[in-house]
């Protein structure tokens, strides 16, 4: 018999795609749920980063640039080879990040940053939506989850300005779906995540100084492990969270709601 902690959590079974799914966060979303049985598939523009997954976690990994139309066609594409065209968790994490000062900052960078972190995400949404209602059902929503970041819901201290309007861009969209989803059995929730180790990161948390830095900015005085966003991430595609849509949940240590 199924116990409520298996029947409430369990995502045994599911078919999920994670975009950005070869590195940083994305990655560790990916290493927890196929540990916890789920079907994966990730997403990367890298082909040596989407081969290195493919060996340690056995999932199929598609090269694709989902800031372009062929991008999304053959991810699109992949989930119905390999999951019958039934989609029951999305996690869109891909991401980018361009740092200049104020009076340089290129429109390159704007269109970089917004292209990926904001209009891709809703074009993969999209198009992957016959997908997602075809694994929805009232009592066991399909998913949709949003990366955004702690950086879209306070000022950042870097001068990342497309990458924290389009995390707060993200935020609101989620909330946008979620709502014109919700009668359609697919549910819309986003992850504000803190610091974590990624390569978007490494450049403050490889340095001793800066990461201490970082650290003392963070009421719980600690960067992100992968088991913090496992958690969540398992929580958000498992049953137990089947009555939440348009929630933005934060996972900073604090950093965005007590400093």
């Amino acid at each position: 018999m199924t116990g409520p902690v298996e029947r409430l959590f369990s995502v045994a079974g599911k078919h999920v795609v994670i975009t950005g799914g070869t590195r940083g966060i994305g990655l560790m979303i990916a290493r927890a749920m196929t540990e916890a049985g789920a079907y994966v598939i990730v997403v990367s523009r890298k082909r040596e980063a989407c081969e290195a997954v493919e060996a340690e976690l056995g999932c199929p990994a598609v090269v694709a640039d989902l800031n372009q139309d062929e991008g999304v066609a053959a991810l699109v594409k992949k989930v119905d080879e390999s999951f019958g065209g039934s989609l029951d968790v999305l996690f869109n994490n891909a991401g980018a990040t361009w740092g200049a000062p104020l009076e340089d900052f290129p429109k390159a960078g704007w269109e970089r940053v917004l292209g990926v972190n904001l209009v891709g995400l809703f074009e993969v949404t999209v198009k992957l939506l016959p997908a997602l209602r075809k694994a929805a059902s009232a009592d066991q929503p399909a998913r949709v989850i949003n990366i955004g970041s702690a950086d879209g819901l306070r000022v950042p201290i870097d001068e990342n300005y497309p990458y924290s309007a389009a995390k707060a861009g993200v935020h609101m969209l989620t909330r946008h779906l979620a709502k014109r989803l919700a009668a359609e059995s697919v549910t819309v929730n986003a992850i504000a995540p803190g610091p974590f180790e990624s390569k978007m990161t490494a450049y403050k948390l490889e340095d001793p100084t800066a990461r201490s830095q970082v650290e003392e900015m963070i009421p719980l005085r600690r960067i992100g492990h992968p088991d913090d966003i496992a958690g969540l991430a398992i929580f958000l595609s498992a049953r137990a969270s089947a009555y939440m849509t348009g929630s933005v949940v934060t996972l900073d240590g604090g950093f965005s709601g007590c400093s």
